[in-house]
């Protein structure tokens, strides 16, 4: 019996993903991904003086291939600013919403939702402040999104080690997932009438969930009908705008617990 297309295509998916591997370069990427024991390391390249600095770190990895600098081996960008040390890895996998969004019972979680967002330094940078401002996880779709790459990593400056980065077929449905753990989730959109401080006032004790759409379209209508409130970064003056990196780390803190 032949299989559905489906079928084929998904088990066709799966072999992709399990053949996948990251190029991570960069100093603190590189170190930071050495010491993850969750990492699968696959080759490491080095120069000398990014050898010394990555210290202990380089017990850590496979085999180090000493390379010189002004022919880096590694095969990434020649324009990538590597600083002299790049590390092959197969991407992480962080489990699902609900391995990762459930909270540690102390302090109350918050998670961070990318609607079609893309560009790997925001999404890097994003991942440096969920880690700062302790969210369980940062969540975006598996299409249409930033994937675990280089530019990535070192955005995010060691951060895509520890905090996890979790990919969904379908936001909107991760969306009513997390609201049935008990999330509050809220959706930035500039034209809202309400603020972030305003909506999470006295509910600072709850779950909440942000959801952040791409600079320029914002959230797409199914992500705004499906949050329980649209809320706004509240400005100084009559306008105001920030990249979705910055948004990001706003709405953290804005929204935080104490």
């Amino acid at each position: 019996m032949k299989k559905p297309t489906w079928v084929v295509e998904k088990e066709r998916n799966k072999r992709i993903a399990a053949n996948e591997t990251v190029w991570l370069f960069g100093i603190h990427a590189v170190r930071d991904a050495l010491l993850n024991p969750a990492r699968e390391k696959l080759r490491f390249v080095v120069t000398k003086n990014a050898f010394d600095r990555l210290g202990d770190a380089v017990q850590h990895g496979p085999e180090p291939e000493m390379s010189d600098p002004r022919r880096f081996a590694a095969p990434i960008d020649p324009q990538s600013v590597h600083q002299g040390a790049a590390l092959e890895v197969k991407p992480l996998d962080w489990g699902k919403i609900e391995d990762r969004c459930m909270g540690d019972g102390t302090n109350p979680p918050r998670v961070v939702l990318l609607d079609r967002v893309t560009d790997p330094h925001n999404v890097g940078a994003i991942l440096r402040s969920a880690e700062v401002f302790g969210a369980q996880a940062v969540v975006a779709m598996s299409r249409h999104a930033a994937p675990e790459t280089g530019a990535l990593a070192k955005t995010a400056s060691g951060a895509m080690e520890r905090q996890p980065y979790l990919r969904v077929r379908n936001l909107a449905d991760a969306i009513v997932e997390l609201q049935g753990m008990g999330y509050m989730v809220l959706g930035l959109d500039g034209e809202a009438e309400q603020t972030i401080e305003q909506v999470v006032e006295g509910k600072r004790d709850r779950a909440i969930a942000l959801v952040l759409g791409a600079e320029g379209p914002g959230l797409r209508e199914k992500t705004k009908e499906t949050c329980d409130a649209l809320v706004k970064i509240d400005f100084a003056g009559e306008f105001g705008s920030l990249n979705v990196s910055n948004a990001a780390a706003v709405a953290l803190y804005a929204s935080r617990a104490t």
